[in-house]
C-alpha cells in the first residue's frame, strides 16, 4: 500500500508540499482550518530557485501564465528618487540561472497549486482546525477539534507562523519584530500611464520602505509598504488598513508611492514576526514546512520560494526512503534545509536595516551598491537565485546552502 500523508495547513506551503507529495506516490489529505480557502489578495515573488521546482512539478508554464516577469530589481531612494541599485532580472535571470524570475498574485499561485495537488490525487478538506497531534511510534495521530483523530504514516505542520503543530513540538514562538506591513493591489488601468515602471521597485527611506510591482500579466499594481512601529496591539493576524493613516506615514515621499496610495481602495495591514532558528523540524514521524519552521521577514522575498523548497526536497526525502526510516527521512530533509534557510533568513534581517537606513552602514552600503555596475548586480544573490533545489544534495549548488 502506498504511505499515506496528512498535511496541516493548505497555504502555498502546504499545497506545494500536497502536490510535491502526492506526486512521488503517497495518498495526501490537506487539513485546512478555514471553511474556505481563498487567499488574502497580494503580491508573491518567485525567484529562479523557486521556479526551478515549480518547473519540476510541471508549473512553470502555468505560472508564467498568471505571473509578470519584472525587467530589473531596483533599489531607490523614496525622497530623493536617487538609484542605489539596478540589477537587471528578466532575460538575465534565465540566462544566469536557467529560470524565470516571476510576479503572480497570491490567489493566482494558490489556485495552480491547489490543482496541481488535486490533480495528483491529493484530499483538501476545510473546515478542520487541527489542535495537536499524538507522535505514535507507528502512524501519528493529527487531533481535530472535532474530537476526530486521524493517523498517516507522516504528518507534516505547514500551518505557518502561528502553527499549532510547532507549538507541540517546540516552544520558540514567534516574536514581534516591532515592524508592520501595509499591503494593497491597485488596477493599473487607474494609474497614471508609466507611474509605475515594470520592475520590482524597493524605495527605501529612514524606518520604513515601500516594493511596487506588477502582477497578473500587467493588469494590476501590488504594494507592500513596512512601518516601524514600538508596538502591536490588534488581536488579528490581519486586519484592514486605514488608507490616510498609511498616506501619512509616507508624506514627501516620491510621488510615484504617494500616488500609488491615494489609488488604492483597501489596505491590509499585519504584524512582522521573526523566529530564531529552531532546535528541531521533526519529531518522529511529524515535520514542519515553511512558516511553521521558519518564518521569513519579506525583506529578501522569499518566504514563499523557501516554503516551496522545503515541499520539493521533503517529498524527495521521502519517496527515497520509501517508508524504510521515515524518522530519518525526516531528519535528513531538515539537515538539508535548515542551513540554507537560515541564510535567508539572517540575510532578510540585514535587508530591514539596509531598506531602513538604519545607520551610517547601511547607508554606506547602499552608496556603494550605486557603483556596481548593472552587469554585476546579482553577482551577489548567486549563492541564492542559483540554488537548484531539484538537484540531488551532491550537487555543487549544495554548498550554496550552508
Amino acid at each position: 500500500m502506498p504511505l499515506t500523508a496528512h498535511i496541516v495547513g493548505a497555504g502555498l506551503g502546504g499545497l506545494a508540499a500536497a502536490a510535491a507529495l502526492a506526486a512521488v506516490g503517497l495518498r495526501v489529505h490537506v487539513f485546512e482550518q478555514a471553511e474556505a480557502l481563498g487567499e488574502v489578495g497580494a503580491g508573491v515573488q518567485l525567484s529562479p530557485n523557486a521556479m526551478l521546482a515549480l518547473r519540476a512539478m510541471g508549473l512553470e508554464q502555468k505560472i508564467l501564465d498568471a505571473g509578470f516577469e519584472p525587467t530589473s530589481a531596483v533599489i531607490r531612494d523614496g525622497r530623493t528618487g536617487k538609484s542605489y541599485l539596478h540589477a537587471p532580472l528578466a532575460e538575465e535571470c534565465r540566462r544566469r540561472y536557467g529560470a524565470p524570475y516571476v510576479h503572480i498574485h497570491r490567489a493566482d499561485l494558490h489556485g495552480i497549486l491547489r490543482a496541481a495537488a488535486e490533480d495528483a490525487g491529493a484530499v483538501v478538506e476545510t473546515g478542520a482546525r487541527a489542535t495537536g497531534y499524538a507522535a505514535a511510534m507507528t502512524r501519528p495521530e493529527l487531533l481535530l477539534d472535532s474530537g476526530q483523530t486521524r493517523a498517516a504514516d507522516l504528518l507534516i505542520g505547514a500551518d505557518g507562523v502561528r502553527s499549532v503543530i510547532r507549538a507541540q513540538m517546540t516552544d520558540a514562538d514567534a516574536t514581534f519584530t516591532h515592524q508592520v506591513a501595509w499591503r494593497g493591489l491597485i488596477p493599473a488601468r487607474d494609474l497614471p500611464d508609466r507611474l509605475i515602471p515594470p520592475d520590482a521597485t524597493v524605495w527605501a527611506g529612514p524606518g520604513r520602505h515601500f516594493v511596487a510591482y506588477y502582477v497578473r500579466g500587467g493588469d494590476l499594481v501590488n504594494f507592500v509598504a513596512v512601518e516601524e512601529r514600538t508596538a502591536w496591539r490588534s488581536e488579528s493576524w490581519t486586519q484592514l488598513g486605514d488608507k490616510a493613516a498609511l498616506r501619512a506615514v509616507f508624506d514627501g515621499w516620491r510621488p510615484e508611492i504617494t500616488t500609488l496610495i491615494d489609488h488604492v481602495d483597501q489596505t491590509f495591514l499585519w504584524a512582522l514576526l521573526d523566529r530564531a532558528p529552531l532546535p528541531k523540524w521533526s519529531d518522529g514521524k511529524v515535520a514542519l514546512l515553511g512558516d511553521a519552521c521558519h518564518p521569513m521577514p519579506p525583506f529578501m522575498a522569499q518566504g514563499a520560494a523557501m516554503a516551496i523548497e522545503d515541499a520539493w526536497v521533503l517529498a524527495k526525502c521521502v519517496e527515497a526512503d520509501g517508508g524504510a526510516n521515515l524518522p530519518r527521512a525526516l531528519q535528513r530533509y531538515e539537515a538539508l534545509r535548515k542551513p540554507r534557510t537560515s541564510r535567508v533568513l539572517n540575510q532578510s534581517r540585514a535587508n530591514a536595516d539596509l531598506f531602513h537606513m538604519s545607520g551610517p552602514i547601511s547607508r554606506a552600503r547602499l552608496l556603494a551598491a550605486s557603483f556596481l555596475p548593472r552587469r554585476f548586480a546579482l553577482a551577489p544573490l548567486d549563492w541564492l537565485y542559483g540554488f537548484d533545489p531539484t538537484a540531488t544534495p551532491s550537487h555543487p549548488d549544495w554548498g550554496a546552502a550552508g
